[in-house]
């Protein structure tokens, strides 16, 4: 294969689909996720058995557990996956949307029209469900995507690739619309994040490294977060049984995501009744305790935790705990070691849960609830197509509104300056 030319050629594939997409209406746009959903119904077995390839040979490379769950089709997460699809068309389309309209002095009305992005560019290593998450929300916001895989997935995501182009066919939308790269090269990356004469906006989700080296080479602008070091704050006003519940979801749900908790902070009057309660709870699963000197006294059998461990994003049964002394004591331990992707606080008092919400500088903050649930399904967005932990336009789950952008627009009935 030349490479180049194969990405070039894919690169205007897609700028053209993308002038198609733009236009394309509302009730078209709804009809082609629906016939990927039927079609991802009717395929189950396939992708299965397609994903059970990729497993295996996962498998034989060596890849620990927590990527071969992220590798994991099932049909639990195939339905997910349809569930995904089906709830962004009855979400409102954003393309075309005017808002802010008002007259000038002049007589003129001027105002903002929501438009897509064009061509969005994304490239993510072992979950196959990401292939329609990201389709799905980048056709209903009109954009045309190319989608990079990682290597362990390529059976899976080219199964699905199939189902997403059957279903374009279906309603008649160009198949190019959703590009799945069939290379395993890893110098497509290299070229795909350097075509920004056909690409809008690039989009890694995967390990830091990757994002690190996206985030340096690109000649794109990139939508991005490094690690999801998440915390949760236990209040020394907070309810025992909702901390107890909230704590052990929060890092017992799934291990392999970005939105699990990595770290627990527990106010230093209530530790001694809450820890022990914790840490029973945890251990009977298996997760691993690390703590720090005043953990370990009320913990005596577990590890250490170290500065490093402050600064780690386990991806696995494996918990920091460290107690401080208060409210203000935990937001700044948040500050200096959290990533800005998502921190919760358990406490009964509304003071201190507005001052958590405005201080910690984190693309979700939560009060009462598991970090688990800072994703796009969950956020009723359709599914998302990364976190973003940047502060420009899109920040937290992307979804479609993410995956737009906005001009003005000026309304006259013949007006010129004078």
């Amino acid at each position: 294969m030349d490479l180049k030319h194969y990405m070039t050629t894919v690169g205007q594939q897609a700028r053209a689909a993308s002038k198609i997409l733009a236009r394309a209406p509302t009730a078209l746009k709804n009809q082609t996720l629906e016939a990927i959903a039927q079609q991802l119904e009717q395929q189950r077995q396939t992708l299965i058995d397609a994903n059970q390839h990729d497993l295996e040979a996962g498998k034989i490379k060596g890849l620990d557990e927590a990527l071969l769950d992220r590798l994991t089709l099932n049909p639990a997460r195939i339905a997910s996956m349809v569930e995904g699809l089906r709830q962004m068309i009855t979400l409102p389309d954003p393309i075309g949307q005017i808002t802010d309209l008002n007259y000038r002095p002049t007589g003129i009305q001027v105002g903002r029209m929501r438009v897509p992005l064009g061509v969005v560019g994304i490239i993510y290593e072992s979950r196959p469900n990401v292939t329609t998450d990201a389709a799905g929300l980048c056709l209903k916001s009109g954009n045309a995507t190319i989608l990079r895989g990682g290597s362990e997935a390529l059976h899976s995501n080219q199964a699905i690739a199939r189902c997403i182009h059957a279903g374009l066919t279906a309603v008649g939308l160009p198949t190019t619309a959703v590009q799945v790269i069939e290379t395993t090269d890893r110098a497509a990356v290299g070229e795909l994040i350097q075509m920004n004469q056909y690409v809008d906006i690039i989009i890694p989700r995967g390990g830091k490294g990757l994002i690190e080296r996206i985030s340096r080479e690109a000649k794109i602008p990139v939508i991005k977060h490094l690690d999801g070091i998440c915390h949760t704050y236990i209040d020394d006003q907070a309810d025992l049984d909702k901390a107890l519940t909230v704590a052990y979801n929060a890092k017992t749900q799934r291990y392999g995501t970005c939105n699990t908790m990595e770290t627990l902070l527990v106010a230093k009057t209530i530790a001694p009744q809450i820890l022990p309660q914790l840490a029973a709870r945890y251990q009977a699963v298996g997760v691993e305790l690390r703590g720090c000197p005043e953990t370990q006294a009320l913990l005596p059998t577990i590890k250490a935790a170290t500065e490093e461990d402050w600064f780690t994003e386990y991806l696995a049964p494996i918990l920091s705990i460290k107690i401080v002394n208060d409210l203000e004591e935990a937001i700044a331990h948040i500050e200096h070691y959290g990533s800005h992707h998502t921190d919760a606080i358990i406490t009964e008092n509304w003071t201190k849960a507005r001052r958590f919400l405005t201080e910690v500088d984190s693309s979700s903050v939560m009060v009462n609830a598991s970090t688990r649930f800072s994703d796009g399904f969950e956020y009723g967005l359709g599914a998302e197509i990364g976190i973003s932990t940047d502060k420009f336009h899109a920040r937290g789950p992307v979804g479609l509104e993410g995956l737009t952008s906005q001009k003005y627009i000026v309304l006259g009935d013949g007006h010129i300056r004078k």
